[in-house]
């Protein structure tokens, strides 16, 4: 049994999570050549808990390729994926601080869903889990928003923040998984991690 396993993410957020359980992880990323980004395109009408999986999905594919193209050591490879959803509207990472603005807008007063797909395969074994947590914003002003569209934090982030940031100031309320509102649901990756063979 591998004592490490990869961990195919560009997210220093899920590295530390991963970092929690003391199982050692080397990263799986993508190389130069390969359209990463084209994984998270949204089917027309696609449902958010469907999105996400389906994308984490397509991301292990590509890391277990990657895995074997490189010839690299043999060990579980995990992956995971984090979409914000308000009502079935899937809110990705914004494109710019204009388009963060107008996501933080949609946020403002509201209660949305935070899901992470998560998922680890080791030779032809798969194991897949889903988190779904409900997050409230308070009413944020045009002011807030500006400030904090305009931090450049938004960026790279599903939903337009992060709840380890200055948006914690915003939210009033959260129900399920923080961890997995920052990228890695650790319960459900521990479930994963113990069905490969790890004590967690």
């Amino acid at each position: 049994m591998p004592d490490f396993i990869y961990l195919a993410s560009q997210s220093p957020r899920r590295a530390q999570l991963l970092g929690q359980f003391g199982v050692r992880h080397e990263l799986l990323l993508a190389d130069a050549n390969e359209d990463a980004e084209s994984l998270e395109a949204v089917l027309p009408n696609e449902a958010p808990a469907t999105y996400v999986q389906r994308v984490t999905a397509l991301k292990l594919d590509a890391a277990v390729a990657r895995l074997q193209r490189r010839g690299l050591a043999d060990a579980p490879v995990l992956c995971a994926d984090t979409t914000v959803a308000l009502g079935r509207t899937i809110l990705g990472k914004p494109e710019d601080a204009a388009d963060a603005a107008r996501m933080l807008r949609l946020l403002s007063g509201a209660t949305h869903r935070v899901l992470t797909a998560v998922a680890l395969q080791h030779g032809a074994q798969r194991h897949a889990a889903l988190s779904v947590s409900r997050v409230r914003f308070a009413d944020i002003t045009d002011a807030q928003i500006a400030r904090y569209a305009g931090s450049g934090e938004p960026l790279g982030k599903a939903g337009a923040y992060a709840i380890q940031g200055a948006a914690a100031a915003f939210i009033e309320h959260i129900s399920g998984s923080y961890s997995g509102i920052m990228g890695l649901p650790m319960f459900e990756t521990a479930g994963l991690l113990r069905n490969a063979g790890f004590n967690t």
